[in-house]
């Protein structure tokens, strides 16, 4: 029997696969999005375990919020905390409260279950806000994996549908099973190695939610420069 394992890798096993994703280019692009959005120039990643996965997400949005805000000339502070677990939404609520009131506007969660708190705060702040007031000073969440849209949805004072969902980095999960169980059914089964899906295949992405224009012309720029080598992404953040 063969197996295919997401998101670790196990070495030395020739009937074992082992498949990973550059989520550090897709939240490099999602630190563009931040980057472009803040009004405070304050944003904040929250983590929930750390490890090499996270570690990815951290090191690429914060390099990417670096690198935009340098285009732009001004200068973003990046808050970053670990939750500690993928399954504590209380714990994610709490510290995104203090971040939020620490004057970020602009939090990017890789967490899990966790990330549910962060929306839930972002939600709690937002809907005591009526329409013409969010527009001035909305805080925004940032998604992970997967479209988390529907996840931002909320009614403000004013009771007018509104999001807080500024964008998703999206994993491609689908897109590695089907490519390796082609391999497998056509007789080629990378058993013993590690596949890393990236921009270039569809292995990770970055969803259009509620970006500017502006803040898209340079996601798409920036997206083909990681694919053409222009831009090297670290995978580990910087201490």
């Amino acid at each position: 029997t063969n197996f295919g394992l997401i998101d670790d890798v196990i070495e030395g096993k020739d009937n074992v696969v082992s498949a990973t994703f550059a989520d550090h280019e897709a939240s490099y692009l999602a630190g563009i999005a931040a980057a472009y959005t803040t009004k405070t120039n304050v944003v904040g990643f929250i983590g929930g375990a750390e490890g090499p996965v996270i570690d990815r997400f951290d090191a690429g949005f914060k390099k990417g919020v670096e690198d935009t805000a340098k285009e732009l000339g001004k200068k973003i502070d990046v808050k970053v905390q670990y939750a500690g677990a993928f399954d504590a939404p209380d714990k994610g609520k709490s510290i995104a409260a203090s971040m939020y009131n620490g004057n970020a506007d602009v939090i990017f969660h890789a967490s899990g279950g966790t990330g549910t708190g962060v929306f839930a705060e972002a939600i709690a702040i937002n809907s005591q806000k009526t329409e013409a007031e969010l527009a001035e000073s909305q805080v925004w969440v940032i998604g992970v994996d997967r479209d988390q849209e529907a996840d931002g949805n909320f009614k403000t004072k004013d009771d007018k549908d509104a999001n807080c969902t500024l964008t998703s980095t999206i994993k491609g999960v689908g897109a590695a099973v089907k490519d390796i169980s082609n391999r497998a059914m056509n007789g080629d089964f990378p058993g013993g190695e590690h596949l890393m899906y990236a921009l270039e295949d569809g292995g990770v992405d970055l969803t259009a939610g509620a970006v500017s224009e502006d803040a898209q012309k340079a996601i798409d720029t920036a997206k083909q420069d990681i694919i053409d080598g222009k831009i090297e992404v670290p995978e580990t953040p910087g201490k």
